[in-house]
């Protein structure tokens, strides 16, 4: 006895046809030839006696996903060979789905799915088929497993689970550099047809950008692009799946590329030649003027280090560089005299710190500029001509004896006349007087040296109409001694000479 289950399938779809044997197992093995019972004969010939073949003969059931037809879709049926055609057999379904999506004719033994299904969802289901005898409830074939297959349709679009995406590359990079490689998802089936087989485009970014159509690998297609020029780019992907062919089913995803820094720009000062003006007075360390060069490119690519190159500029002054602004700060490194030198030129080197040898056909990456520093005159206090000075005058000497005399005078251009004066803070000013316009010093009265050999004065020059411009100098005045004392005996002490000395005698 046999039941045979006949699938009803597409034309394009191709049955699989096999025997399985009666038996209890879950899962389908082809059919094995019966074993073969010999009996030995009187003769000594072997009687060959051959069990009839019982079991299912089917095909693999398919059922099509998305069928949206207004009646439940057929999808095969099963036969038994002990089915006579009098409605005697009694066919009954049992596993995944029986009863809810497939139901079958218990006389007639079709099978149809009573709900579209989504292969995507569930590929297959496992059910059983068994016959039995409608009056006797009697099993006429073990129950046996079979399959069906949910036949899979194009009815789901390429995606890129992961989009939109952020990538970069840096500028200037040779043509096909790898920038990014996307991958999209398809759902359908990748074993059954062009379903799932997925070519990439290019919808946007052309002619920046090109893309493998296997791979999904975005390349660059333009040769020295330029960050300074442009350095953002949107492109646009599409993944079609039937291998792009008309009817395929498509996504789309974005991607941001960001063209990264390379030094490929050297610095470069916007002007030749700088002035600045800087006052003789400017203390040393003191800035005393600032330039910078510009340069398109960032971070450390635009990092750069100044220099004076000249020894006459590099001799007065020093320069550094501001991390932050880039710029390069002048500052004093000795002192200035307007007097002396009016007038510096500093030759200013920029140069890069970090060269890219891939664009030293660029030439070197580095620019000079001159800056001329002016030293302002500035009104200055008198200047004496010597630090301090030592003078002298015998003592006794009468009252308007000239001592010396102390030399000041404007350092300035003008040259200021000066006038002069003792410190009114000291007491011995009373012992000297000076002239306010020669400076030459005198005394009020006789000194004695013998009471105080030394006197320190102190002399202050102003420019005459500016008070207070004015310096001052130590002077030292010494007391030169003269034969003014006679000797002296001392009378304190009583002599006692007795009455009996002789002459001559101590």
């Amino acid at each position: 006895m046999r039941i045979s289950m006949t699938c009803c399938l597409c034309p394009f779809l191709v049955c699989l046809c096999f025997m399985q044997r009666c038996s209890g197992a879950s899962h389908h093995v082809p059919t094995k030839v019966p074993s073969k019972n010999q009996t030995k004969l009187a003769n000594g010939e072997t009687e060959v006696h051959h069990r009839p073949k019982r079991g299912w003969i089917w095909n693999q059931f398919f059922v099509l996903e998305e069928h949206m037809g207004p009646d439940a879709q057929y999808v095969g049926k099963l036969h038994s060979n002990s089915d006579k055609g009098d409605g005697s057999v009694r066919y009954i379904l049992s596993g995944e789905g029986a009863g809810t999506i497939f139901i079958i004719d218990e006389v007639t033994g079709d099978i149809h799915a009573t709900k579209s299904l989504d292969r995507e969802r569930k590929s297959h289901y496992v059910l059983h088929a068994q016959a039995l005898d409608r009056n006797t409830e009697e099993a006429l074939e073990p129950k046996s497993e079979f399959i069906i297959k949910v036949q899979d349709i194009n009815d789901n679009a390429p995606k890129f689970p992961d989009g939109p995406f952020e990538a970069t590359v840096p500028e200037m990079a040779e043509v096909g550099t790898s920038v990014l490689q996307v991958t999209a998802t398809d759902s359908d089936d990748p074993t059954y047809g062009n379903s799932a087989k997925i070519v990439y485009s290019i919808l946007q970014g052309q002619p920046y950008f090109s893309i493998d159509p296997k791979t999904g690998i975005i390349r660059t297609a333009l040769p020295n692009m330029d960050r300074e020029a442009r350095e953002h780019y949107t492109v646009v992907i599409q993944a079609k799946d039937m291998a792009g062919q008309v009817g395929g089913l498509s996504g789309s995803t974005t991607i941001n590329i960001t063209l990264t820094d390379v030094n490929d720009n050297p610095p470069t000062f916007p002007q030749e030649n700088y002035q600045v003006l800087v006052l003789e007075s400017a203390e040393v360390g003191t800035p005393v003027g600032k330039l910078k060069a510009n340069d398109d490119d960032l971070g450390i690519n635009a990092d750069i280090k100044y220099t004076i190159i000249n020894s006459e500029g590099a001799n007065m002054f020093s320069i550094s560089t501001n991390r932050d602004t880039k710029e390069g700060i002048v500052s004093l490194k000795k002192p200035l005299n307007y007097e002396r030198k009016k007038t510096y030129t500093l030759h200013i080197e920029g140069m890069n710190t970090h060269a890219d040898p891939r664009f030293s056909y660029l030439g070197p990456f580095k620019d000079t500029a001159t800056l001329k520093v002016s030293v302002g005159d500035v009104d200055e206090a008198p200047v004496f001509s010597m630090d301090y000075y030592i003078l002298d005058v015998y003592e006794n000497s009468p009252g308007g004896t000239e001592v010396g005399t102390v030399t000041a005078r404007d350092p300035d251009g003008d040259d200021k006349p000066v006038r002069y004066e003792l410190d009114s803070r000291e007491d011995e000013k009373i012992f000297f007087r000076i002239d306010a316009k020669t400076g030459v010093i005198r005394t009020t009265a006789p000194l004695d040296r013998e009471d105080t050999p030394w006197h320190n004065i102190t002399v202050v020059a102003a420019e005459v109409g500016n008070p207070l411009l004015f310096s001052h100098v130590p002077v030292t005045v010494q007391v030169l001694d003269t034969n003014d004392n006679p000797p002296e005996v001392a009378a304190d002490e009583e002599v006692i000479v007795c009455e009996s000395s002789r002459p001559g005698q101590r």
